[in-house]
């Protein structure tokens, strides 16, 4: 039985904070690029690698809130190396921009924490018209950016002679995507997407007015891009295993934690998840330990294509482990982001 705070086989737990679970572990020398850094694990998560002597490259949207945050860890960490960079996952032009940048400064790259996204959002089309969710959690970083970057993690893992590591950020909610995975004719249908809500609801006997705070399938439609980031984490491992390239792949949950991600809940919702939070829900130097677990801590060198929790290898659902469903949501995911905009995929 598991207990909240009950050891793996890593010796860390739910409990285990970023600080705990690098303890000891020398990042001097590597890059890393964190999706996301300028909020929620997100912050945690630059701190913690900059902490143990990593260069940190903060890919946020807003870079006003970047340079606040980068000020905030350089006042803690004084000798801290970190830089500010533009980037919208919503966005290809930008996710291309950021990637063009990037490589135009000569920095290598050791460490990819594809960190970013968004939860239970309205129903929303990103700027190249495709569902916010899909866009922003599937193929903006985990596709696009991480297919732009590859080669120079490879150049830097060869030169370096350093494992690279790839590190996707999902959740325990690809455990809750449509019946069959993914709806790959469907990703911009927002008439299907209220009728499937009602269906996954009742499905699972949760109340029909739990549907009031969101016009669409935002959960289910939640739950296909996470399980899309546990699938892309999977088959990229494989590939890189196959090419003989000394990169991991991984994917984990982080774990409950009551983060900006959550702004797309009501205040009704939002306020009864508050009142059972402290049963379950992590502080956020918690839910950014298994990130800077998969990024630093040795125990996992050579490990590749797992699902990770509290910093412990787990099971994911059945379509998680899918191979031809990975493939899938691979080639179509890559077409997706190779064409000019989403429209045609609606």
């Amino acid at each position: 039985m598991w207990f909240w705070g009950s050891k793996g086989a890593s010796g860390f737990s739910s409990s285990s904070t970023a600080e705990e679970v690098t303890h000891g572990v020398d990042g001097t020398g590597l890059t890393a690029i964190v999706t996301g850094a300028s909020s929620g694990i997100g912050v945690e998560t630059a701190r913690v690698l900059a902490l143990r002597g990593v260069h940190v490259v903060m890919a946020v949207r807003n870079t006003a809130s970047g340079a606040k945050v980068k000020q905030d860890i350089l006042n803690q960490l004084p000798s801290a190396t970190l830089d500010v960079m533009e980037l919208d996952l919503s966005s290809m032009e930008s996710v291309r921009r950021f990637a063009s940048d990037y490589k135009s400064t000569g920095l290598p790259l050791n460490l990819l924490i594809n960190n970013a996204g968004v939860m239970a959002c309205p129903f929303m089309l990103s700027k190249d018209n495709i569902e916010l969710q899909f866009a922003t959690n599937h193929p903006g970083d985990l596709i696009r950016l991480t297919k732009l970057l590859l080669d120079t993690m490879k150049n830097t893992s060869r030169e370096s002679k350093r494992e690279g590591r790839i590190v996707n950020l999902s959740s325990e909610a690809h455990r809750f995507s449509y019946p069959e995975g993914v709806r790959f004719d469907k990703i911009n249908d927002v008439s299907r997407y209220f009728l499937d809500l009602v269906l996954f609801l009742k499905n699972r006997d949760i109340v029909p007015c739990f549907c009031l705070y969101c016009s669409y399938g935002s959960i289910p439609a939640y739950g296909q891009s996470k399980l899309c980031n546990v699938l892309h984490a999977n088959e990229l491992a494989r590939q890189l295993k196959e090419d003989g390239v000394n990169i991991t792949a991984n994917s984990l949950h982080p774990g409950a934690i009551m983060t900006s991600l959550w702004r797309y809940f009501n205040s009704y919702l939002a306020g009864a998840v508050s009142a059972v939070a402290k049963y379950f829900i992590k502080t956020v130097p918690q839910g950014a330990a298994t990130t800077c677990y998969l990024a630093l801590n040795p125990q996992v060198a050579g490990v590749t294509g797992d699902y990770f929790t509290d910093c412990n290898i787990a099971k994911p659902s059945s379509l998680a482990r899918d191979s031809e469903l990975a493939k899938k949501v691979w080639d179509f995911s890559t077409k997706l982001t190779d064409s000019d905009s989403g429209e045609s995929h609606s």
